[in-house]
């Protein structure tokens, strides 16, 4: 089965960094070759000091990711599936850099399974050595982000040709269900040859978490999208549209999903 169908029908947005002037988050593009498993490169980074500690809020996206810091990349993290949203407090100076891997891929790479390390930051060298030295060997402050796109880029793809893809067409079906139908879908009425137990064993390892999990992420990840202003949110009813039954439990979900309400996410 053709997994490319993972990047046409999902985009994980990460939204909570806009412009603060002094820090700026960028995307960058891998290798075509790369692109059915990584979603991206970024970058969140200072361009001078700031006045105190800055606090990143990272948002629910299905996705796994590496990074590290540029000025000490011995210390480096894999941040695995997120049921809700993680806060770090950074120093007042920062670069990091990132890996970003669409869902199930990261599993398929690196043959780990994914959760081991839900909900959590791990230190890289606990879970992928290889990668780990690979990252403290060849990056330092002196690697500029084009030069540290090509040397992630010439890694994995290195990683990609080796690699032993595991193919269940059953599970590729259950994940494009899902990202075809926004997430709104009625999980314990999906049919496609496997049972419950199987299923869920199939998502706690190339996912990190549940099928409903997964799918309540997914539909918050397309509202994200949507980009819907304040005030669409009452004239429209969005919550209807993506399967709440009642704005309150809309609401609890966002929130539990972003870290704050939909009106101050949204907020112009």
């Amino acid at each position: 089965m053709n997994v490319s169908f993972i990047r046409d029908l999902y985009i994980p947005i990460q939204p909570t960094v806009k412009s603060y002037g002094t820090v700026t988050y960028q995307e960058f593009i891998p290798n075509p070759q790369l692109q059915p498993f990584i979603y991206c490169y970024w970058q969140l980074k200072t361009s001078e000091k700031l006045a105190a500690p800055f606090n990143y809020r990272v948002v629910a996206d299905g996705c796994i990711d590496i990074f590290f810091e540029l000025e000490n990349p011995s210390e480096n993290f894999v941040m695995g599936f997120c049921k809700k949203y993680t806060e770090f407090e950074l120093a007042s100076e920062f670069n990091y850099i990132g890996i970003r891997f669409l869902p199930t891929m990261f599993p398929q790479l690196f043959g780990v399974d994914a959760s081991i390390i839900s909900n959590k930051a791990e230190e890289l060298n606990l879970v992928l050595p290889k990668v780990a030295s690979f990252i403290q060997s060849y990056f330092n402050t002196n690697v500029d982000i084009n030069s540290a796109v090509k040397l992630i880029d010439e890694f994995l793809l290195e990683q990609v040709s080796i690699m032993d893809f595991q193919n269940d067409a059953r599970l590729y079906n259950a994940i494009s269900l899902i990202m075809k139908n926004f997430g709104v879908l009625n999980i314990d009425e999906i049919d496609i040859g496997l049972s419950q137990r199987q299923l869920r064993r199939l998502f706690d390892f190339y996912i990190g978490d549940s099928m409903k999990t997964f799918s309540k992420v997914v539909r918050f990840q397309n509202i994200l999208r949507a980009k819907p202003s304040t005030q669409s949110l009452k004239n429209n009813k969005l919550f209807f549209n993506a399967g709440y039954f009642d704005q309150s439990h809309f609401i609890k979900d966002f929130k539990h999903f972003y870290g704050v309400t939909p009106s101050k996410a949204f907020e112009r």
